[in-house]
């Protein structure tokens, strides 16, 4: 050896990476910093002006309500709608993203409640803005919590200038587009049963309901017959309820003439108070047996009924003569409603009490008012819960007074057992028993609603508008006009709007925009231009309050003011806010546009969100106020069940992130398949946390390898097959990541990259040119070509991945050039088509799958101690499959599966060869590679010492120590 040779320390020779980029990506430390450099640097601004001129493209931001910190559900809706405007922006758009807050309403009116009842503070005797200013100081303050939540999940907006349904001037177009409903004649007072809560003590959306099993008392009800065919007299018809306090409010019996009926007879009886041997009773044919098993009696069947001698049928009430009244006729009514699959095949119907009730009393009023039957519905339960005088023997003149259907905290009250008494008292029960099944509770308080008859505002849904269309027909036809993804959504939202009743949209509270219209006694509307224009400049300047502070109605009414306009008072349901967003934030703002291109929120927004906008804005519109829909499931726990921190298996986003960072969640909901329920727990986000670490390295690996680049651009014609191979792969890759950008399926894009990461580059490519770039010469084409190719692997991969992992794409990014701004003002590279070449693609896919036959081979060998590393080995392959043999021609194999020689011929292997049974027609003889091990590239070669300067390195290797001038 050498004086030259023995002075000199390999390692510092070789072009081994070098980078500051940490392995360990301490993203709870880190995500911070970047969020603060984006403040502090105006990321938003700098964004918004990269972009101007740009086609705008308008995620409209469903508002989130403002009453406490952000859980898992919020995490990710907002990281999907992130990843959305960041990859449009990165994409030539001008993706400007607003947040938005909805404010008004219950929930924050409930938590004043709440600190008031702590405080022993009664809140009707608060001036009613006073009360109000607590509410909105209560929503300011959680804006502000969220707002930081958010922009710590590295969701990028204009945050500093939110839209809030509570900004005085959201509060006047908010008013503005009830007004032009009402001047439209699409508003009106009605009344009609509505879900109603007690506890709250308002009416309720659907929207605002959810469904949880109870145990409710079921009864089977004799209502007796009145007049009719005279086959039919004496006898009774049997309805079921699971609902027995609604009977006082009870007006017909509906059954379907789709069924036939029988007349029965009972034989023989084992009941205290139910039906006797011989009385005579009717029912479905279907459900008879099965109804008298119920009540401990037998049957004998006497004849059956045909439908049009039940339709001549009137029945006397059960509770005829309690308290003095139910003296009125029940009619029998064909509803479509009516099954045979539970129950009697006959229906109570109460139409204050339910709304196929009231549709099926409403359908037949006029004939029921020519048979000299009143269509009057009564009130028979107040707000509170409690029977009114227009319940006899159960109202307030009641003995015990009134009886109540469900009391303050939610819990049942007296109501069923005093109306079964009452039955039982008139023999007019026929059964009893308990059923367990799902009722509706209000999604806040989580308690019953009941379902009661009360004067509400509604907008209608068939009125003919004067163009030939109702709101229902605009809302339908808007649906057929927008994208829906998932697909399935448009049918669920058109079965909701097909089916929905009119739009209820007063509430009876007071933190909200007001039903701000003035009526007479014949609850007629006032229409005065004037008196609107006065409302809608008094809402701008100082807020709803307006409408709540003293003098308000003199001061709007002006000179109608000694006329007998009464003010209402009722307050819009908040679906009407958030359903009016478009208007003040789409609309008014220059730097968005209306219609939004995308509204994207959880599939329960079909009924809510959804909903609520796309009829807002048809019956002011005549269209949709999006163009595409999105829709996301919900999460679970790891075991697929709903989270609750009574089960303590919730996973709270600010844990997340502050033992794993906010990129952690970021992958996890971009590997998830969002269309369906996401499952979360410690488990998935540490498979996520295996799977980031692994991109990571990768991303590292690069920047270390290319901190030796010069920036050299080669020819596509001048590189090496294997460095086109990878080219054509981003090509394709490009491809697959723009067409998912925009069909949404991020799972898809972030499989594709991963898989790319891990399999093609750190096991394949990377792997392959390890040698060639820490061991050759720094003027080698070889060497030049892979720094070009990784240098357009790595700008596209941190740019495709930036808008899904943002905090960890713009580290790398900055970390390959400190002087750079931010990789989110980078664009998606300009892939060149020549790059794409499915010849070579496709000679790649038959030296592959002839390599991995070698590479299993030594597989073994390593595995077996027969060698340490692959570089020990020279194995022979046998190829007698002449078109894959034919595909390696040209080609350095060795260097390919990092052996340090190879021998390749077409004849068949021994016996004892290593095969894969995919990939038929090649085996493997395992041999050690023969020669001396160089010192520089541990490569074993038979020309190491060829060159007497450096005598223990290959002639390779001296070659690149000569011209590093070693």
């Amino acid at each position: 050896m050498t004086d030259t040779a023995e002075k000199i320390d390999y390692s510092k020779t070789l072009y081994l990476p070098e980078t500051d980029f940490p392995m360990r990506a301490g993203l709870p430390q880190k995500e911070p910093e970047i969020v603060a450099r984006w403040q502090q640097m105006g990321l938003y601004r700098k964004l918004r002006a990269s972009a101007a001129g740009r086609e705008k493209f308008v995620l409209h931001d469903g508002p989130p309500y403002a009453n406490g910190n952000i859980h898992i559900g919020h995490a990710l809706n907002k990281i999907l709608k992130d990843v959305i405007n960041r990859s449009f922006q990165m994409r030539g758009f001008d993706a400007n993203y607003v947040p938005g807050w909805d404010c008004h309403g219950l929930p924050i009116e409930w938590k004043i409640e709440e600190k008031y009842r702590e405080k022993g503070k009664n809140k009707d005797e608060v001036p009613i803005n006073e009360f109000r200013k607590e509410c909105r100081d209560f929503a300011a303050g959680w804006i502000k919590v969220q707002s930081e939540e958010f922009k710590r999940l590295g969701i990028e907006g204009d945050f500093d200038n939110p839209y809030t349904t509570m900004n005085f001037h959201a509060e006047s177009r908010i008013a503005g587009e009830l007004l032009k409903i009402a001047r439209s004649g699409q508003l009106y007072r009605g009344s009609k049963p509505v879900m109603w809560s007690v506890v709250e003590r308002t009416a309720l959306a659907e929207a605002e309901v959810e469904y949880a099993d109870v145990e409710s008392d079921m009864i089977w009800v004799k209502f007796p017959v009145a007049e009719g065919p005279a086959a039919l007299a004496g006898a009774f018809v049997v309805i079921w309820t699971t609902t027995p306090w609604t009977i006082p409010g009870n007006r017909a019996v509906a059954f379907s003439s789709r069924y036939p009926y029988g007349l029965y007879e009972v034989a023989t009886a084992e009941n205290d108070f139910g039906p006797q041997p011989g009385e005579k009773l009717i029912f479905a044919r279907r459900l008879a047996e099965e109804s008298a098993a119920k009540a401990k009696v037998t049957f004998n069947f006497v004849r059956d009924i045909k439908s049009d001698e039940l339709a001549a049928v009137t029945c006397a009430h059960p509770l005829h003569g309690l308290g003095g009244g139910y003296d009125f006729q029940v009619p029998l009514l064909d509803g479509e409603h009516v099954t045979d699959d539970a129950g009697t095949g006959f229906v109570h119907t109460a139409p204050s009490h339910g709304r196929e009730d009231f549709d099926a009393w409403m359908d037949n009023m006029r004939d029921l008012e020519a048979r000299g039957i009143s269509s009057t519905i009564p009130f028979p339960v107040d707000d509170a819960g409690f029977f009114t005088i227009d319940a006899p023997g159960f109202g307030p003149d009641a003995e015990g007074g009134a009886a109540r259907v469900i009391d303050d905290s939610g819990k049942k009250g007296d109501a069923n057992e005093r109306v079964i008494k009452a039955l039982i008292a008139r023999h007019a029960l026929f059964a009893r028993g308990r059923l367990k099944h799902s009722y509706p509770h209000s999604w806040r308080s989580k308690k019953p609603v009941i379902f009661r008859n009360t004067p509400q505002w509604f907008v209608h849904m068939d009125k003919e508008l004067g163009d030939g269309t109702t709101l229902r027909s605009r809302a339908l036809n808007a649906i057929d006009e927008t994208r829906f993804v998932p697909a399935a959504g448009q049918n669920r939202l058109r079965a909701m709007i097909e089916q929905r009743p009119d739009w209820v949209l007063s509430r009876q509270r007071a933190w909200g925009v007001p039903i701000c219209v003035f009526v007479d006694e014949q609850g007629q509307i006032l229409q005065d231009d004037e008196v609107n224009a006065r409302i809608l400049e008094a809402f701008e300047k100082e807020g709803a309050d307006a409408w709540f502070a003293e003098g308000a109605r003199e001061r709007f009414l002006g000179k109608k003011a000694n006329e007998p306009w009464k003010q209402v008072m009722d307050i819009l349901d908040v679906w009407f806010d958030s359903g009016s967003t478009h208007t003040f934030t789409l609309e008014d703002r220059p730097d968005l546009k209306w219609p939004a291109d995308l509204y994207l929120e959880g599939s329960d927004q079909h009924r809510g969100w959804f909903h609520s906008s796309l009829l807002e804005s048809a019956a002011t519109r005549g269209r949709a106020p999006y163009n595409a829909v999105l829709t996301h499931g919900f999460t679970m726990d790891e075991k697929g069940e709903k989270m609750s921190k009574s089960k303590g298996n919730v996973t709270a986003p600010q844990e997340v992130m502050k033992d794993a960072g906010a990129d952690i969640l970021r992958l996890w909901v971009m590997t998830s398949d969002y269309a369906d329920d996401l499952r979360v727990g410690k488990t998935i986000i540490q498979t996520n946390v295996d799977a980031y670490r692994k991109l990571r390295n990768t991303i590292r690996w690069m920047l270390g390898t290319l901190a030796h680049d010069k920036g050299e651009v080669i020819a596509l014609a001048d590189l090496p097959e294997l460095e086109q191979l990878m080219l054509h792969r981003l090509a394709e890759l490009d491809e697959l990541v723009r067409e998912n950008y925009d069909a949404f399926d991020f799972k898809k894009i972030a499989r594709a990259l991963i898989d790319f990461a891990n399999v093609e580059l750190s096991a394949f490519y990377f792997d392959i040119r390890k040698d060639t770039l820490y061991c050759d010469a720094p003027s080698s084409p070889r060497r030049r070509a892979a720094l070009h190719v990784i240098r357009n692997i790595f700008d596209s991969m941190v740019t495709w991945m930036a808008p899904m992992l943002p905090f960890t794409m713009e580290e790398a990014w900055l970390s390959r050039d400190p002087s750079a701004v931010s990789v989110h003002l980078e664009q998606f590279p300009a892939i060149p088509p020549e790059w794409k070449n499915e010849a070579l693609a496709g000679k790649w896919k038959k030296v592959r799958a002839i390599r991995s036959v070698v590479t299993g081979a030594l597989e073994i060998e390593r595995k077996d101690k027969r060698i340490g590393s692959s570089l020990e080995a020279a194995p022979v392959v046998h190829v007698t499959d002449s078109v894959l043999r034919a595909a390696l021609d040209g080609l350095d194999f060795s260097e390919i599966c990092i052996t340090s020689d190879i021998a390749v011929d077409g004849a068949e292997g021994p016996a004892e060869a290593f095969r894969l049974p995919e990939v038929p027609g090649v085996s493997v003889e395992p041999a050690l590679a023969e020669g001396t091990k160089c010192a520089r590239s541990w490569r074993i070669t038979k020309d190491v010492g060829s060159d007497p300067q450096y005598p223990d390195v290959s002639a390779r290797d001296a070659a690149a120590l000569r011209e590093l001038g070693l």
